[in-house]
């Protein structure tokens, strides 16, 4: 009997070791996987934070391009449309822009005005010349279309840099360059996304490209911006940018012929007030 106390004792003592061993190790590991988030994080932040640093000082910029749009038969219809963008110093409130349609007759005069914001929802407006009239697009239905195109409302808004949080995924060949993949997850109500995957080249930290995932989780749609031009020795942007809707199969392509920074754009110009003045 006292020898089978003596096993028994013996054989807890073992399965407590073993036990304290296992926890100890998965402590660790749980440590180490804990440090190895924060670090992608940290480096997710860093990467979006160096593209937007390299925006700053922008003033405004006005763009003239033509919207093409492609429905699942290969059909095709086109827009010629301009646009009009604001900086806001600051890191609290995001930059204003206005988007005026030229042609087709049947959308000449349309008019889209957007106020970005960091911690409340964007103001956003848009004109019907049909009706005259100025509506505000509710915070809501941010993530429907922006007049038929595969872009939505929140595509339109400037991509504020808090308005996200950021995840560094792997590295990356995209193209003849090498990108950062970055997990984008908006912090703003109502967004139609869940995330969004964002390819940037580490050597202008330009976005070459987003995938967009809808509130269930399932892959969207995928932005492409090619054919980028350097402005004033600083300024990267986009004169193609290619949207694909992957589960509707219907596509948008915006062509820029050209983009000019600095044109002494106002505050005053771009109010709701306006709109209806377009011209």
């Amino acid at each position: 009997m006292l020898e089978f106390l003596k096993m028994s004792k013996k054989l807890l003592s073992t399965v407590f070791s073993l036990s304290l061993v296992a926890f100890t190790s998965g402590t660790v590991l749980s440590s180490a996987a804990l440090a190895d988030e924060a670090a992608d994080i940290a480096k997710g932040t860093e990467i979006a934070e160096e593209w937007d640093r390299r925006d700053w000082g922008f003033g405004d910029t006005e763009s003239y391009m033509e919207m093409q749009l492609e429905n699942r038969h290969g059909d095709k219809s086109i827009r010629e449309m301009r646009q009009k963008t604001l900086e806001v110093p600051g890191h609290d409130v995001g930059d204003k822009s206005l988007t005026i349609f030229d042609k087709p007759r049947d959308v000449k005069g349309t008019a889209f005005l957007s106020f970005a914001k960091i911690f409340d929802p964007d103001d956003q407006w848009m004109y019907l010349p049909a009706v005259k009239r100025v509506k505000r697009i509710s915070s809501k239905n941010k993530s429907g279309p922006f007049l038929g195109s595969e872009f939505a409302y929140e595509d339109l808004s400037a991509q504020e840099l808090k308005k996200y949080t950021y995840k560094w995924l792997r590295d990356e060949p995209c193209g003849e360059l090498q990108c950062a993949v970055v997990e984008q997850t908006p912090t703003y109500e109502n967004s139609g996304y869940t995330k969004m995957i964002t390819w940037y080249d580490l050597s202008e930290y330009r976005q070459q490209k987003i995938d967009y995932y809808d509130r269930k989780g399932k892959l969207l749609k995928t932005l492409v911006s090619s054919d980028f031009k350097q402005h004033l020795d600083k300024y990267w942007r986009p004169y193609n940018m290619y949207m694909e809707n992957h589960q509707t199969g219907k596509k948008t392509r915006l062509v820029f012929s050209k983009i000019e920074f600095q044109k002494g754009l106002k505050d005053s110009e771009l109010t709701k007030n306006t709109l209806k003045r377009v011209r």
